[in-house]
């Protein structure tokens, strides 16, 4: 039986409404349209992927600790 934790399922489920564009100067842009200000840049889409990732975990965590109500991420809120 595996543990599932709140908050790695709200990032998994956010990470899925993740949208990504490739730039003219060939590298990768990356959002989460329901989590202002979660953005990330990356030379590939990988670290891109990886960036986003990471600055959703550091936005969760301030917004947690500051007392906000995170917004709903694929149907899961916190």
């Amino acid at each position: 039986m595996s543990v599932q934790y709140i908050l790695s399922e709200y990032l998994n489920r956010a990470m899925t409404q993740a949208e990504y564009d490739k730039l003219e100067d060939g590298t990768f842009a990356g959002r989460i349209a329901a989590c202002p200000g979660v953005v990330s840049f990356g030379e590939t889409l990988g670290k891109c992927e990886e960036e986003l990732h990471s600055t959703l975990e550091d936005w969760a965590w301030l917004g947690l600790k500051l007392g906000h109500q995170l917004p709903a991420a694929g149907g899961q809120s916190i």
